[in-house]
């Protein structure tokens, strides 16, 4: 098999091709599976999107071919790439609702080695709709299923909410990271979080672990915020050991710095390294991306498996 994923404008026919592979679905699925991260915090504001973006672009940078799935229905991650779905143009609101359209044909290209599912503002109706449908946590896992394994990493920008949006993204998750601010309100919201990560764990997916938390626009020389920081680390701390989904979980170094380029990329459609590649952002992001790498197994590459799928490019 040649090439990665194939490139079609979004009106062509040929976009979405029977994914083809040389062994089972169920061989692809248990040994080319990507890793599934699920950036969430239900509090709004604290730099989600903007991390999983960025995050997701380091990523693509470092070689890792790499999916972003938008499930907030503000959309605001797919302005980060420049993009703006047409009334007509299918989003990530077709993946829940539209089973005739497959997931294929919404991937878009971002930059190399980067590609998204865009959303919009009618995701926000699917919630009710979706409490209807039997199944309905699975949903997402199995209208992604097909694509997987053409990537090594993805990542789901999830709502700032914990209902049906979120709980698709935790049962398809490996492991949870929470981007916030070093907050003392931030403590409270991380409690509530992990309650729901331990319900879902026991009842839809055993394999799910919380990464640790993200501090986002973070002052280190706020003396509030260092004793919030020194809080979160020794309030994981005694879990070690425990064997619940946040054992291990940590707060990730470096934390972000604040920084305008970070705020102001995305009114360009850019991620920061085509923004302000220079720039601390653009460096913290690069250096978080490289910590959770080193906290994985080796990621093999998809690349020869990609071709088996047809994705639709803008």
């Amino acid at each position: 098999m040649k090439g990665a994923l194939t490139s079609k404008k979004s009106g062509d026919s040929s976009a979405s091709k029977e994914l083809e592979p040389e062994r089972s679905t169920e061989a692809l699925a248990d040994e080319n599976s990507p890793r599934v991260i699920a950036l969430l915090n239900q509090k709004g504001g604290v730099g989600k999107t903007t991390s999983t973006a960025n995050l997701g672009a380091a990523f693509a940078l470092a070689g890792l071919r790499t999916l972003v799935v938008d499930l907030d229905p503000q959309s605001n991650l797919s302005l980060h790439f420049g993009h703006e779905p047409a009334p007509d143009q299918p989003t990530v609101r077709d993946l829940f609702m539209n089973p005739d359209i497959a997931a294929s044909e919404l991937i878009r290209e971002a930059r190399s080695n980067l590609w998204f599912i865009p959303s919009d503002t009618e995701l926000a109706l699917v919630e009710g709709e979706l409490a209807l449908q039997p199944n309905m946590q699975h949903i997402l896992a199995e209208r992604l299923a097909p694509v997987m394994p053409s990537f090594d990493v993805v990542l789901l920008d999830c709502p700032p909410s914990l209902g049906v949006l979120t709980v698709n993204a935790l049962t398809i998750a490996d492991e949870v990271v929470v981007p916030t601010q070093a907050q003392y309100l931030a403590l409270r919201g991380l409690e509530k979080l992990l309650e729901t990560v331990l319900l879902v764990q026991r009842a839809l997916n055993s394999r799910l672990k919380v990464a640790g938390v993200l501090l986002c626009m973070h002052e280190s020389q706020s003396s509030h915020g260092k004793a919030v920081v020194e809080e979160m680390d020794s309030y994981f701390a005694k879990f070690r050991g425990s064997g619940l989904p946040w054992q291990d979980a940590v707060v990730l170094r470096p934390a972000v710095r604040r920084n305008i380029k970070l705020a102001e990329a995305p009114s360009f459609g850019q991620t920061i390294f085509d923004y302000a590649p220079t720039c601390a952002g653009a460096a913290d992001y690069r250096a978080l991306a490289e910590a959770i790498r080193q906290r994985w197994k080796p990621v093999e590459s998809r690349v020869a498996l990609s071709a088996s799928a047809g994705i639709s490019a803008s």
